[in-house]
């Protein structure tokens, strides 16, 4: 859980954080179409979840930029995690409630898969933000596998300093013979652009293409 400190001041970004901080506060929303079909064949053919599959590729590309990796420490300093885990959102049906859990990210699918599936049966009875001792470098994710969605938001009403991404997906629906998925990130503005939200989605769907 290592981290490096930001010296704003001659930071490259530093002009253009400074201005959505203190004068501009607002978070980049986009929502895309992602050709999951490829994830889909993988998970059945190796009998893995794929919850967790995506999750482990939204993770590896958060992990890839150093956009999706900032925050504020303790003592209000901006900082820069080595790399983060998700924080992802487990859904019990009988009780129609979720649980928050963390799994650390490991660049191994078939790693983390297990490691998330272990969580996922340890912490069953847990409901809520009930799971203690969360630690910082964390990222924010869930599903709703329910609809297709055209587009989704999510409002974080803090001081508008909240820098980790937020990333959400729907229910994949076959067309044309493959199965699309909506898939949103949000994110700060002071850390990311368009471009880096582009680049977000296009690596994302590279990365599920070479899935095997």
């Amino acid at each position: 859980m290592n981290y490096e400190k930001i010296d704003v001041k001659t930071w490259k970004r530093g002009k253009l954080f400074s201005h959505y901080i203190d004068n501009l506060r607002n978070v980049l929303s986009m929502t895309v179409d992602i050709d999951v079909t490829n994830a889909l064949k993988m998970a059945h053919d190796r009998a893995l979840k794929f919850y967790p599959v995506m999750i482990w590729a939204v993770s590896t590309i958060v992990n890839r930029f150093e956009e999706f990796r900032y925050a504020f420490d303790a003592n209000g300093d901006l900082i820069r995690w080595n790399f983060v885990s998700p924080y992802y959102a487990d859904f019990h049906k009988e009780d129609e409630q979720p649980v928050l859990l963390y799994t650390e990210y490991s660049e191994d699918l078939k790693g983390f898969h297990d490691a998330f599936m272990t969580d996922r049966k340890k912490y069953v009875g847990l409901r809520g933000f009930e799971l203690k001792d969360v630690p910082p470098n964390v990222f924010n994710v869930s599903c709703l596998p329910w609809i297709k969605y055209r587009s989704f938001d999510i409002h974080v009403f803090d001081e508008g300093k909240y820098l980790a991404p937020v990333i959400t997906w729907g229910k994949y629906e076959e067309k044309d013979k493959k199965y699309m998925m909506p898939l949103s990130v949000q994110i700060h503005h002071a850390v990311s652009d368009g471009y880096h939200l582009s680049r977000f989605f296009n690596e994302l769907q590279q990365l599920i293409y070479e899935l095997k």
